[in-house]
């Protein structure tokens, strides 16, 4: 649990194992440019346009690595929302997540941090993550955070 970003970040100067070499920095990078980022139009993925909508979202990840996705049906009310119960999960007191913390591989449902091999990682990312199966909902459910409440 003491190593959860989450749990110790306010409270500690950061550790010398969060910072990446100045040569493995995205700085140090050529990356191409371009004036438009893919925007895929999830509207347009009715049955006659599938495969035309798969094919951009191949293309927009072999050339950029990302793409922005549109009319997708989720409100920006629930996207908000979601994101809201996402920062009271990560912002519960550690005794309310420990349950949760596993390095244990194969678990199902866990809060780590960094990555699945934070001890193996000779430089760590900032960040903790929760996993856990959405499907099917009615048995993963069970296995869900309690707190927040409405997770």
């Amino acid at each position: 649990m003491e190593k959860l970003v989450s749990s110790w970040f306010n409270n500690k100067t950061l550790p010398q194992s969060y910072i990446f070499p100045p040569e493995t920095r995205p700085g140090n990078h050529i990356i191409p440019r371009s004036n438009a980022i893919p925007v895929i139009d999830l509207g347009n993925a009715s049955a006659h346009d599938r495969t035309l909508v798969v094919q951009q979202i191949l293309k927009a990840s072999q050339e950029f690595g990302f793409f922005q996705v549109i009319n997708h049906g989720v409100s920006e009310d629930l996207m908000n929302d979601t994101m809201n119960v996402f920062k009271e999960f990560f912002e519960l007191p550690a005794e309310d997540k420990a349950d949760l913390y596993s390095e244990e591989f194969n678990r199902p449902c866990k809060l780590y941090t960094s990555s699945a091999n934070y001890d193996g990682d000779k430089v760590h990312l900032w960040r903790d993550s929760l996993r856990h199966p959405c499907h099917p909902l009615e048995e993963c459910i069970k296995i869900w955070p309690q707190k927040p409440t409405r997770y």
